[in-house]
């Protein structure tokens, strides 16, 4: 008589099933892990453009001073992203507008301090605050490039007018006289009356307002070799429009319509709202580390 073998199977004994299940868990973490592994191969392989933090949605705040072929300026503007190439401009602007017929002179026929200029009725200044557009036409290649846009901005001007008043000597005897301040008037002052110009601040309360509109457009450089500091340069044109001739001049015809070329000089930062630190106008000028 034979006996049958005492054979004890483990339940547990079926090893592909197993392995299955450890195949299967590492199939549902490979397209995280591909993720990561691209990201990695993306950030290191790289040029020196990102070395930096990349900004993808590059709002601005910038600060500007220009040059004008009637003048010259200061000014703010914020630029929000709409997409990777285009932003929405807000801007602020105070300039200062001149007649083309504007000479600085000195008294001829006696030695006075400083200058004036002969015939000038009022000092103007015109802030403006308009909004507009800007696109990008051509992206920086690295940190060392230049990125080219185009803008415009439009709105309305508040043009702001005060008369001048003029040290005149007005002679009491043969060899003496005394100064006064008075306008300017055509009718009864020459170079040779007037000693200089008053202080900016006489007359200020005879201040006039005249309300304009204003448009500008251009070009704008910005070669920055930070991703979150700005520096640009920009040319282009504008125009100022008043409903009524501005008497700048005594001596010469006055217009309501000035249009001149600007130059500027644009600094400022790019608004990260993940590190508001970074955000700090402070850090214009600091070199990159």
């Amino acid at each position: 008589m034979f006996r049958k073998p005492n054979i004890k199977v483990k339940k547990s004994g079926y090893p592909f099933i197993s392995l299955t299940k450890s195949m299967a868990l590492n199939m549902k973490k490979l397209p995280v892990t591909v993720f990561f592994l691209l990201c990695y191969i993306t950030l290191y392989s790289q040029g020196e453009i990102d070395q930096q933090q990349a900004i993808i949605f590059r709002s601005e705040r910038t600060f500007g001073v220009s040059l004008n072929t009637d003048g010259y300026g200061i000014g703010y503007r914020e630029g929000k992203r709409i997409d990777y190439f285009n932003r929405r401009l807000l801007e602020f602007d105070l300039v200062s507008l001149k007649h083309p017929k504007e000479v600085r002179l000195s008294n001829p026929a006696y030695q006075t301090p400083g200058s004036f200029v002969f015939g000038k009725k009022n000092a103007v200044a015109v802030l403006r605050g308009g909004i507009g557009h800007q696109k990008e036409i051509y992206e920086k290649a690295d940190l060392g490039g230049v990125a080219i846009r185009y803008f415009y901005t439009a709105g309305p001007a508040l043009c702001f007018y005060k008369p001048i008043y003029y040290k005149i000597l007005k002679f009491v005897g043969s060899y003496e006289a005394e100064i006064i301040e008075e306008k300017f008037d055509i009718k009864k002052h020459d170079p040779t009356m007037i000693y200089g110009k008053s202080s900016f601040f006489k007359g200020i309360e005879e201040t006039r307002v005249l309300p304009g509109i204003y448009g500008k457009a251009g070009f704008n450089f910005e070669y920055s070799k930070q991703n979150k500091v700005i520096h640009a340069i920009e040319i282009g044109s504008q125009i100022n429009l008043f409903p009524k001739k501005i008497p700048i001049m005594d001596v010469a015809e006055n217009k309501a319509i000035f249009f001149s070329l600007f130059a500027s000089y644009r600094f400022g930062i790019v608004i990260d709202p993940l590190n508001p630190e970074s955000n700090k106008l402070s850090n214009i000028f600091k070199k990159n580390k």
